[in-house]
């Protein structure tokens, strides 16, 4: 086969085409850059239909190798979990028999498949867009002013919910001062007398004719009436 065009995918997995002059599968491991054939097989064959004709996709590449030369692409199942070491090489057929030139393109759709298909954003992102808002069927009373429905938890800005905390801050604190002033009020203070002590003078005209005659007199004041 002349001018063959294939697909080698290198370590780090970046993909390039590359046209084989004479092609001959025991000289592929020559293409991606190996120095010996050893261990440089294929290692599966896919067959996809794509627009109607049947592509069979070959993998070539080498199971063994050194550390860091590990194949970094990233390969449809079921050799996803295999590890392969160097550049890799893809070959197409069509129909099974006749050799033709596989290009990225091409393999990209036959790839998808393999993969089970990628979700288109952008088609996905205009359903988003065009998809009808429940909260536009909600009549307006049953909304907020910011327009989220009305259940419960969410509820408008104004609601005076600042006011209310004023209010009972100002409650309790009155409560407080009215709590203070009964304490003030119940508070008496009663204070005992002691006894005031008398004692009586001493007459000088009688001095010289009688003993001395001291007499003690107490006095008390009454307490007060209130509950000491």
């Amino acid at each position: 086969m002349k001018n063959l065009g294939i697909i080698i995918i290198e370590k780090n997995g970046t993909m390039k085409t590359l046209c084989v002059k004479e092609y001959n599968e025991s000289d592929l491991y020559k293409k991606c850059g190996f120095t010996k054939p050893d261990g440089f097989i294929k290692q599966i064959e896919w067959t996809k239909m794509i627009d109607n004709n049947s592509y069979s996709i070959s993998v070539y590449a080498k199971k063994n190798g050194k550390a860091n030369y590990e194949n970094k692409y990233e390969f449809p199942p079921p050799i996803d979990k295999e590890l392969f070491f160097g550049s890799c090489a893809l070959v197409c057929k069509k129909n099974k028999s006749e050799y033709i030139s596989l290009t990225i393109p091409i393999w990209t759709k036959i790839y998808e498949k393999l993969m089970g298909g990628f979700e288109d954003l952008s088609k996905t992102s205009k359903e988003d867009e065009e998809e009808e808002d429940e909260l536009d069927k909600i009549p307006a009373n049953k909304k907020t002013k910011s327009g989220y429905l009305k259940d419960g938890f969410i509820v408008d800005g104004d609601t005076g919910s600042d006011s209310e905390l004023d209010d009972s801050d100002n409650t309790e604190q009155t409560e407080e001062e009215d709590d203070e002033e009964e304490e003030e009020e119940e508070v008496h203070v009663c204070k005992k007398v002691k006894p005031k002590k008398k004692v009586s003078k001493i007459t000088e005209n009688n001095q010289d004719d009688f003993p001395i005659d001291i007499t003690t007199e107490l006095e008390e004041e009454e307490f007060s009436d209130c509950d000491c």
